[in-house]
């Protein structure tokens, strides 16, 4: 990858143009004041709900999204992927002019096709490596969270210049943002949630019940396979000294434990299979397709799994392990 940093982006390609963040929630929120602090002007597009009223609060003027589409140099489109095409096809898609820069956090609608932006316009995308909490947090601690950029149509001969500008407004070139494509940036992070995070699930789902069932206390169990927050310290050294060398901030009974059983599992090539069968299914547009369908049809299968889920014992064991850590309950 080829990384940037402060020297590599200046903000003066944006300086006297006007930025529209469509979508306040997670990631708009955080952009959109970076953007802000950066001395950048920013305008807030979004419809009359919860988030407008945290835009308002936050000191931004919220206009419609049509509004923000005619008035804006830079389009910002800071909304959920299935989101983002109805609103593109409805609002943005008549009011794009020649000139305009539309940019996304998530390579999806481009990569497979769903949203097409005109010929005239650039198309970059700017996606951090972090929640949009973090992406604030960072920014106002001095850090800056790392991003993916890339350029899928340069209209203008300028388009990495914006999108390295925009890394840096929002924070990203302190931490490094890191030139790719649209179709690595998606794959990855689908390949991430659909084979790295349902293993990692399905783990300590599967190993609290066994434990439980084996007589241990549902709250302990959770205190110990995450509650505490030892887990999140492993993952944070693992980023910040590597992913093996962490293990020598635990003891040499762990290390010996972890190394041995994890070259002793038996179904390594199984694992290796199911994420080679994920990344294909990703590749050649199945999941793009299965999941589409399951939006036309009101979410049939995503509702009975978030249900399942919400109705899981481990809810009930943090429930306990909260009370008994004096955390408060969301």
């Amino acid at each position: 990858m080829e990384p940037y940093y402060d020297p590599d982006a200046s903000l003066e390609i944006l300086r006297k143009k006007t930025l529209g963040i469509i979508g306040y929630g997670n990631q708009g929120r955080a952009q959109a004041l970076n953007l802000r602090d950066s001395g950048l002007e920013v305008i807030v597009g979004s419809l009359r709900d919860e988030t407008a009223g945290q835009a308002e609060k936050d000191g931004f003027v919220v206009r419609s999204v049509a509004e923000v589409a005619e008035r804006a140099d830079v389009i910002a489109l800071l909304i959920p992927d299935e989101v983002q095409r109805e609103v593109y096809n409805d609002v943005l898609r008549t009011r794009l002019r020649g000139g305009q820069t539309l940019d996304f956090a998530h390579g999806y609608n481009i990569h497979f096709g769903l949203i097409a932006p005109p010929p005239d316009v650039d198309v970059i995308m700017v996606a951090p490596r972090m929640i949009g909490t973090e992406v604030r947090e960072s920014f106002v601690a001095g850090r800056g969270a790392p991003a993916f950029i890339a350029v899928a149509q340069d209209a203008s001969g300028h388009a990495l210049e914006t999108a390295l500008a925009w890394a840096r407004g929002i924070g990203a070139t302190r931490a490094g943002a890191f030139k790719t494509t649209f179709a690595e940036e998606t794959e990855l992070d689908l390949f991430q949630e659909q084979a790295v995070w349902p293993l990692l699930f399905r783990t300590w789902t599967t190993a609290f019940e066994m434990l439980v069932e084996k007589g241990f206390p549902p709250e302990m169990v959770a205190l110990e396979m995450y509650g505490s927050g030892e887990a999140a310290e492993i993952f944070r050294e693992m980023a910040r000294v590597g992913f093996f060398k962490q293990t020598r901030f635990h003891s040499q009974t762990s290390q010996y434990g972890t190394l041995t059983r994890a070259s002793a599992i038996p179904f390594a090539k199984e694992i290796g299979d199911f994420m080679d069968k994920a990344l294909a299914g990703i590749r050649d547009g199945r999941f793009d397709a299965e999941w589409r369908k399951e939006q036309a049809a009101g979410y049939p299968v995503f509702k009975k799994l978030r249900a399942q889920a919400d109705s899981h014992p481990i809810n009930n064991a943090e429930v306990e392990m909260r009370r008994l850590l004096r955390i408060k309950s969301e």
